[in-house]
């Protein structure tokens, strides 16, 4: 095994060590291979990012080892890189690490950090989130193409309601939209408001999109995945690599060009590439922070005109006001 190595990084000597460790072996992407891909999209990784509580999706072994999510910092955490509080739906809490700057990508890719997943908030404000996130997830039958289709028609929703999304695959066969927002709603309207998005989105595309919780009743289908924005649940970030044998990578896209692209497309071979020639096509999220006032009038027109109120929460979460059973249909039956 070869020595460890120092890489600078944004001014800054970070010790990567074992960097011949192979983390792809289909491929023959090591440890150092992944860290360099990082340095490479720098400045976008950091963007998407910056000052958010992230957990780190480990793969000390490489993809065909073992890996866990780590959620709280770990305790040789370099003091250059800032924490927040975050609480879990359980009331416990954990400190979170917030990069602010590549190095501690860096850092975190030489604890074989692979999946960067940040939450939807930054350290100063915690209980408000400042992304929607759009989670358009194809179910068995389907394919990215489909999620494609899906994706034009949530661009005209959005824009009907005064917002504009920003398109990125997930790494696999989905795509992502976020939404920039100002930071004044609370996890539970968020959540709100992309259920919204969803609904609007299945009356519209009825046989291509659903919002139904449970499996059996999704068919195939584009999942809008609306839980995706409740407390503790995180998307990977743009230019975060994923745990598959090809190594690929959550490309920020632009909407011109969905059609014509592949999720295989990016990986941390070509995205540097790509990067280098059109950097980062999501460095103008920062300049915007849209209103959900239009989508939460959308949701309350929901529940007053058709019956639409809330929808299950993810199992680990305490039972919500107003929310229906957490009991799959079939079940249900079975029992009534």
């Amino acid at each position: 095994m070869t020595a460890a190595v120092e890489l600078e990084a944004g001014g800054r000597a970070v010790r990567l060590s074992s960097p011949d460790k192979v983390y792809f072996p289909e491929r023959g992407f090591t440890k150092l291979d992944v860290a360099r891909y990082y340095l490479a999209v720098g400045d976008g990784i950091v963007r998407a990012l910056r000052e958010r509580p992230t957990t780190m999706e480990r793969f000390p072994e490489g993809v065909t080892g073992e890996s866990f999510f780590q959620k709280r910092a770990p305790k040789n955490l370099p003091e250059w890189i800032p924490t927040a509080r975050i609480s879990f739906p359980s009331g416990r809490y954990a400190d979170e690490v917030c990069p602010t700057e590549i190095a501690a990508v860096v850092w975190a890719a030489n604890l074989g950090c692979l999946t960067f997943h940040p939450w939807p908030v930054r350290r100063e404000d915690t209980d408000h989130p400042d992304e929607l996130r759009i989670d358009l997830d194809p179910q068995p039958g389907t394919g990215f193409a489909d999620a494609v289709t899906a994706a034009h028609e949530l661009r005209a929703v959005l824009s009907e309601h005064g917002l504009r999304g920003w398109p990125k695959t997930s790494g696999g066969r989905g795509l992502h939209v976020f939404v920039p927002i100002a930071p004044h709603w609370t996890f539970a309207q968020v959540r709100r408001c992309a259920i919204a998005v969803g609904r609007e989105l299945e009356r519209r595309m009825p046989e291509q999109v659903t919002t139904a919780w449970w499996k059996e009743e999704r068919g195939a289908k584009i999942f809008v995945d609306y839980n995706q924005t409740a407390r503790d649940r995180t998307i990977a970030s743009a230019y975060s690599v994923r745990p598959k044998a090809h190594a690929p990578v959550s490309a920020p896209l632009r909407w011109e060009e969905i059609d014509d692209v592949a999720p295989r497309d990016f990986d941390i071979a070509t995205m540097p590439v790509r990067y280098a020639e059109l950097g980062d096509v999501h460095a103008d999220m920062v300049e915007h922070a849209f209103s959900l006032e239009s989508l939460l009038d959308l949701a309350a027109r929901d529940e007053r005109e058709h019956g639409l109120g809330d929808l299950p929460y993810p199992p680990d979460h305490p039972k919500a006001p107003g929310e229906p059973p957490r009991v799959q249909p079939s079940r249900a039956r079975h029992t009534s």
